[in-house]
């Protein structure tokens, strides 16, 4: 059995998408093929010619307006069109992401995606809507630097006391470990099912999940962590403190 994990997320970092791939893949045998979309057509033939012996295709994306992301849904027309001349004829599994709460948000995706394996001649097997996608990404961050303030801790307190105290950093680091992985549980719940699925070649049909967290919470928290990342990411001052190129007008200024 061959899969086919493909990516839609245009990140090129903390992707969604391909951690939730590489989550999947933990947990189905066979050849393994991990491959990010790329936005440029011209680098669609070598990734078709590889897909064209696949068993099974699984797909993970962020939802974008309701639906697929453009630069996918430009691959997705590629992948028709090739599929109708290599008679290329494979199940497809589906993983959608978004920043709303409600996984239920992604039902227009998956529509999107059924009509469009139908269209291809191919076997939709159905897929995982998520909410709150943003939270796997907050986990998935503060775990290693919850981690890594344990040790430092315990490394400080032997220095500044000369003894090692390992119980009290430990377990919070354990408490903080389980209350992260109580929030994500239905996520890798429902992942692990997809994969089964696809191991068995079943149809998984189209669920819905979220993270466990309510939803007035949810807002704070992600509110807090988009303002971090645009501030990190220069997303909030953008173009300020860039270099400016000289306009028209003022080169011809300038010649004149």
């Amino acid at each position: 059995m061959k899969t086919v994990l493909l990516s839609g997320s245009p990140k090129k970092r903390l992707s969604v998408s391909g951690f939730l791939l590489k989550a999947a893949a933990l947990f189905f045998g066979g050849e393994k093929l991990f491959v990010t979309i790329p936005t440029a057509p011209s680098r669609y033939g070598p990734i078709l010619d590889e897909m064209k012996d696949a068993d099974n295709l699984l797909f993970a994306m962020p939802l974008y307006v309701d639906a697929v992301p453009g630069h996918v849904l430009s691959f997705m027309q590629a992948l028709e069109t090739f599929a109708k001349e290599e008679n290329f004829r494979p199940r497809v599994y589906v993983i959608a992401n978004n920043g709303f709460i409600e996984g239920r948000q992604n039902a227009p995706f998956m529509t999107i995606m059924e009509n469009f394996s139908a269209a291809s001649s191919f076997s939709f097997m159905g897929g995982l809507g998520i909410g709150g996608g943003v939270m796997l990404n907050v986990i998935r961050i503060l775990l290693p630097l919850q981690f890594l303030m344990m040790l430092l801790t315990i490394f400080l307190t032997y220095v500044g006391e000369g003894q090692w105290i390992i119980r009290e950093p430990v377990e919070n680091f354990l408490l903080n470990l389980l209350i992260n992985g109580a929030l994500a549980s239905a996520t890798f719940y429902y992942i692990i099912s997809l994969a089964r699925h696809i191991r068995r070649q079943e149809d998984f049909g189209k669920k819905y999940t979220r993270i466990l967290l309510p939803a007035f919470v949810f807002i704070v928290v992600a509110d807090v962590f988009f303002f971090i990342v645009s501030l990190l990411q220069g997303g909030l001052f953008r173009g300020w403190l860039a270099k400016k190129k000289p306009t028209d007008a003022f080169l011809r200024r300038r010649i004149d």
